[in-house]
């Protein structure tokens, strides 16, 4: 099974694929957004370019599960998602992958104009690994339709 993680922001969208057997997580782009159309019709085509079965969306939930103004907004980029394809849309709770993501790339001597670049890549790389490693041990953990 092929998957799409999906890294949501308002002004960029990163975006991980996984390998054809569906167990490792790869950086695949930065969406960055002019309009609402064309984001959809970029990402669209990604979904279609890359045989994507299933899309996995993080959502940051407070520390209690809680949710926030953001993850309305991601909330509701899942329900316009959904009504464009006829694919399953997992969510996943992604508080701090982008803290996490911005450590690895210090960590690992990235420039911080090259950060900027990739930080969005990597965050969804962080979500789809988490879903990959715990989609058959902790379904719980994941919600197709909360």
């Amino acid at each position: 099974m092929r998957y799409l993680g999906i890294d949501f922001g308002i002004k960029r969208m990163g975006l991980a694929v996984s390998g054809p057997s569906g167990s490792m997580a790869f950086p695949l782009k930065t969406i960055v957004r002019t309009t609402r159309s064309a984001m959809f019709e970029e990402l669209l085509g990604l979904i279609r370019e890359q045989n994507i079965e299933a899309i996995v969306l993080g959502i940051p939930l407070g520390s209690e599960g809680e949710e926030n103004l953001t993850s309305t907004q991601v909330m509701n980029f899942k329900e316009s998602l959904e009504r464009r394809i006829d694919l399953p849309v997992y969510i996943i709770n992604e508080a701090f992958t982008s803290a996490e993501a911005k450590a690895i790339m210090i960590e690992r001597g990235v420039r911080e104009n090259r950060e900027r670049q990739n930080l969005d890549q990597v965050a969804a790389v962080l979500i789809l690994e988490s879903f990959l490693s715990h989609r058959e041990k902790d379904f719980n953990m994941v919600r197709e339709n909360p």
